[in-house]
């Protein structure tokens, strides 16, 4: 892959990062949608890691699938293109910078959640939300194993192609 198409795929990936930061703003903290209509009076939070899951998961037939399945997959789900477009767009591709960020951004927002009373503040989240930053890295290095063993295809056929000129 030439130096310009490179150019032109890490611009893509900023763009599309900086959507996307802004739809998961939206979605996670004003979407009426995901029940950001009212303001609650107290302060909601969960500090005991796996509480809200194990919840969640006992009593799944009481909540429903749908209130089951975006609690526990939704949240790792939603940060999936996180983990993917941070290393697209960034220069810092690594493992622990997407972890770390992804666990940033999902603490900058459930504290807001807090501090807002918009929402709570749930650790189980945060656990969740990197875990989705963790899946789309993973996705991130395939796709990009993938590229670069067909850019490597690519030029093996083409100097066999050129031998023979």
């Amino acid at each position: 892959m030439n130096l310009k198409t490179r150019k032109r795929i890490r611009a893509l990936g900023k763009i599309l990062f900086v959507l996307y930061v802004f739809f998961i703003i939206y979605f996670l903290i004003f979407s009426d949608w995901y029940g950001r209509t009212g303001v609650y009076t107290d302060y909601h939070y969960n500090l005991v890691l796996f509480k809200e899951i194990k919840r969640f998961w006992e009593y799944r037939d009481q909540v429903g699938f749908f209130a089951m399945f975006t609690n526990l997959f939704g949240n790792v789900i939603i940060f999936i293109p996180f983990g993917f477009f941070l290393p697209m767009a960034s220069r810092r591709r690594s493992l622990s910078a997407t972890v770390f960020y992804s666990f940033g951004l999902s603490l900058c927002v459930e504290t807001f959640q807090l501090i807002s009373k918009v929402g709570s503040f749930d650790v189980d989240d945060l656990l969740l939300n990197t875990l989705g930053g963790l899946a789309g890295y993973i996705v991130f290095v395939i796709c990009a194993a993938i590229r670069r063993r067909n850019d490597s295809h690519k030029k093996k056929k083409k100097k066999i192609k050129n031998r023979r000129r």
